[in-house]
């Protein structure tokens, strides 16, 4: 069994909510093993059988659909590929004052899609891409932004959810 680390785009939010006892229920019901969560915004730790983060992407997915009466996307990392993004987080454009997020994205974006995000150019917004992962740096509060995780979305291509470099940092050495 593989280890993963699945992060839940928009959940506890919008009406969507579950209790993460039940969401560890619901998915250790799916065939899941050694089930954990991380405060309430859906960042999960699991065993698989499956081989691939598009795989187990796949399976939360359609598990969570089937208990919980909504779609639910499912961003999947190795506990390496979590550490490996900390490990080589670019440095803030920025004072140390800015905030630090990282926007987790399903897949790597096409070359046309990475141009887009290269573009982006708001005041007090920066963003980097690394791989799957989207830096962005705000010395702005994050509700003020332009670079919501939707309009990060359209302009990556794919599926994508933000957390803080806080809750990143704290998973990587949490679940590494």
């Amino acid at each position: 069994m593989a280890t993963y680390i699945v992060f839940l785009r928009a959940i506890n939010v919008g009406g969507r909510y579950v209790k993460m006892q039940a969401l560890r229920e619901h998915l250790e019901s799916a065939g899941f093993q050694k089930v954990e969560t991380h405060i309430q915004s859906g960042n999960v730790r699991l065993a698989s059988s499956a081989r691939s983060t598009a795989k187990v992407a796949e399976s939360v997915e359609t598990a969570l659909v089937a208990a919980l009466g909504f779609e639910v996307k499912a961003i999947v990392r190795t506990p390496r590929e979590l550490v490996r993004t900390v490990a080589t987080s670019p440095p803030s454009p920025f004072s140390d004052e800015a905030r630090h997020f990282v926007v987790l994205l399903r897949d790597s974006p096409t070359s046309e899609a990475a141009s887009r995000l290269d573009a982006w150019d708001v005041d007090g917004e920066h963003l980097q891409l690394a791989g799957r992962d989207l830096h962005l740096w705000l010395t702005k509060p994050f509700n003020e932004a332009k670079s919501t995780n939707a309009r990060l979305e359209v302009l990556a291509g794919v599926a994508a959810t933000t957390r803080d470099w806080k809750v990143i940092r704290a998973l990587a050495d949490k679940w590494r």
